[in-house]
């Protein structure tokens, strides 16, 4: 029961981040004129975004835990976090796999198999670096990032729809554990999401979907 409230509230909270991170993209995309973002501009702001996500995330577990914060009680938040990027991952895969089937012109496709991978990983031990040097958290702009979630979370309307994302989240995650576990019994996944892209193959390739928070 623990662990579904904690997927839940990390639901939350990665859905009202993204809400923020929405805004400030936005920003940033006006200060640019409208252009569109090249590929290495396109991973050092996904850097950022990842980094202070992480960062928030930690300060959240520091928040909850009432003994010291080690690798063995954050495993499930880093857990969490992890399905969470890989998920964004496969689904940023996907999309670029399906615009390679539109014409050049209409698509501006920003994806980078080894940055995306770099990106997930470090991500990943960055939270771990955290575990053992947890005063690198404590930062002026992840303390303004969860003061705005918590901000957020508590009024009526935005807070209701965040919460309902957070349930999706949590329905996603659990649909996606079992996917796995029924895989490995029996071969084939619970739910099979088949995806077919522009040109032919002899089999359709297919992919198990994620829900993204965006």
């Amino acid at each position: 029961m623990e662990i579904l409230k904690l997927v839940f509230h990390l639901g939350v909270l990665f859905a009202t981040y993204s809400f923020l991170w929405f805004f400030i993209e936005l920003i940033l995309q006006l200060l640019r004129g409208g252009q569109p973002k090249k590929l290495p501009e396109t991973y050092i702001i996904n850097s950022v975004k990842y980094l202070f996500l992480v960062n928030v995330t930690f300060l959240f577990c520091l928040e909850n835990e009432t003994e010291n914060l080690t690798l063995a009680n954050s495993m499930p938040s880093l857990i969490v976090l992890a399905v969470y990027f890989i998920g964004k991952f496969q689904r940023r895969q996907e999309q670029f796999l399906f615009s390679q089937s539109l014409p050049k012109e209409l698509v501006n496709s920003q994806f980078n198999l080894t940055a995306e991978i770099v990106l997930t990983v470090a991500s990943v031990i960055f939270f771990i670096v955290l575990i053992f040097y947890p005063e690198i958290a404590h930062n002026n702009i992840a303390n303004w990032f969860k003061a705005s979630i918590e901000d957020l979370g508590s009024t009526v309307i935005i807070g209701f729809v965040l919460k309902i994302v957070g349930f999706f989240f949590l329905l996603s995650l659990i649909l996606k554990t079992l996917n796995g576990i029924i895989y490995l019994i029996s071969g084939k996944p619970l739910v099979e999401v088949k995806t077919r892209f522009g040109k032919k193959n002899d089999s359709d390739d297919s992919f198990d979907d994620f829900e993204e928070i965006k």
